[in-house]
């Protein structure tokens, strides 16, 4: 696919959104590039600096929709064209994605989402050829698009068949069918305050969780809300911010912080006065924590190296280890919509052995008394509970210490009988469901004996 041609100043209104936004679906679908690799860091879309915060915003929401109702998208273009998707020109591919998306779940006029789909393939010299094609099936999607949904809204087609059927099989299919229907909303922002969670929910318009996370559909530039530049909070899922709290109070206690980057646990910890390490193998991943704690006025000893390789630096051992171990992040799909379509089921049992390892490590970490808090924002049983189970099979020194539905703000939905953490897309349910759901989250506690 050729290169993007930037806005320039007389370009369409608009046009450069849905240019960039039709370059980024092309690297999660074509390239299996991430939406964070292309949003942020060395390798973002080179357009998005040109681009308005009112542009970005509009195109961030472009991209997820489309990938998280990519399913349905698929069956209602199957309908509306006789010879299918064209395979030749990525670009009508898209174009056709980023203009019904429009039409059937976004606050676009019909004509404009029509007219710059067809702009789109129009400036494309492969797909040039597709513009009326493209025109026709759209107009067609603004009449016939809704019944074509209707006919399939049970079905949930918008989660990989192979993720569907684990999911039913680990969770029932009631219990997957709604999870799957709260992937399908954009969700709020969630961010950790340091203090007086009730007085920045009224400054952002939010309201507070029950475990103290401050919820908010607040949009744009997060850097433009209040209380950001002078560190008072930063953004982080109400599930993610759970595990932290697990170690009870840590205020003097040396932790170490597994796979740490980009930081918010480590925050957590530091803001709760604990003597925290940080390590991660990403340079620039650690890069980023370090600017979060600057701006948070917070800090922690920094290693950047192989956390399964890593012998600490702490005679005796330390008082907590935390794992928060690299995993499919299956349980971010209501965040991070590419997950779905860029992970394999053939992911797991690599991703797996690499936590089991991380986890071996951090028991050789941990001092006899200490705590170890293994998590991962996975919905998948081999990257938790069944960890976990294997992990005390192996090492007699290491015990369960359940938790206890008080210590998750009475949240005893969200506790395995074990007593481990599982948070699923569909608790905390809300009227508006936009303001509703948690990421999927797995947490244990244990302590060496």
């Amino acid at each position: 696919m050729p290169s993007s041609r930037f806005a320039a100043p007389s370009e369409v209104p608009g046009l450069a959104a849905r240019r960039i936004a039709a370059d980024i679906l092309d690297g999660v679908l074509h390239k299996h590039r991430t939406l964070d690799d292309q949003l942020d860091g060395a390798g973002a879309h080179p357009g998005l600096k040109s681009l308005a915060d009112r542009d970005r915003a509009l195109m961030r929401r472009l991209v997820a929709t489309i990938l998280r109702r990519l399913g349905t998208l698929g069956h209602v273009l199957s309908r509306l064209l006789d010879r299918g998707v064209p395979t030749d020109a990525p670009r009508a591919q898209s174009a056709l994605l980023i203009g019904a998306a429009q039409i059937l779940w976004m606050d676009v006029p019909d004509h404009a989402a029509v007219d710059l789909s067809v702009r789109l393939v129009q400036s494309d010299r492969r797909a040039a050829k597709y513009a009326g094609l493209v025109n026709a099936v759209l107009r067609r999607c603004a009449r016939e698009g809704q019944p074509l949904i209707d006919e399939v809204k049970a079905q949930t087609l918008d989660l990989p068949p192979w993720l569907l059927a684990r999911w039913i099989a680990a969770y029932g299919e009631t219990t997957a069918r709604a999870m799957a229907t709260a992937l399908s909303h954009e969700p709020s922002l969630d961010i950790t305050v340091k203090s007086e969670a009730a007085q920045w929910a009224t400054r952002l318009h939010g309201e507070t969780l029950p475990t103290g996370t401050v919820r908010t559909l607040l949009q744009g530039s997060v850097t433009m809300l209040p209380g950001f530049t002078d560190g008072q909070w930063w953004v982080q899922d109400a599930a993610a911010a759970l595990p932290a709290r697990l170690f009870g109070d840590v205020a003097g206690k040396t932790i170490v912080d597994l796979c740490a980057a980009p930081g918010g646990k480590t925050a957590q910890l530091a803001q709760a006065g604990a003597r925290v390490t940080a390590v991660d193998r990403s340079a620039p991943r650690m890069a980023r924590l370090r600017d979060n704690l600057a701006r948070l006025s917070l800090q922690a000893d920094e290693v950047v190296t192989d956390a399964a390789e890593w012998q600490g630096n702490c005679d005796g051992g330390y008082d907590g280890i935390l794992v928060d171990a690299p995993c499919t992040s299956t349980g971010t799909i209501r965040r991070h919509p590419d997950v779905a379509w860029l992970r394999q089921e053939g992911d797991i049992a690599a991703l797996s052995a690499l936590q089991a390892r991380l986890l071996r490590r951090a028991v050789g970490l941990l001092k006899p008394g200490g705590t170890l808090v293994y998590c991962t924002c996975s919905l998948e049983p081999e990257e938790g509970e069944q960890q976990i189970a294997a992990l005390l099979a192996a090492e007699s020194g290491v015990r369960r210490t359940p938790i206890d539905a008080a210590e998750v703000a009475g949240l005893s939905e969200i506790l395995t009988a074990d007593g481990d953490l599982r948070t699923l897309p569909s608790h905390l349910p809300h009227e508006d469901p936009r303001l509703g759901g948690l990421d999927g989250f797995y947490a244990a506690r244990l302590v060496k004996s």
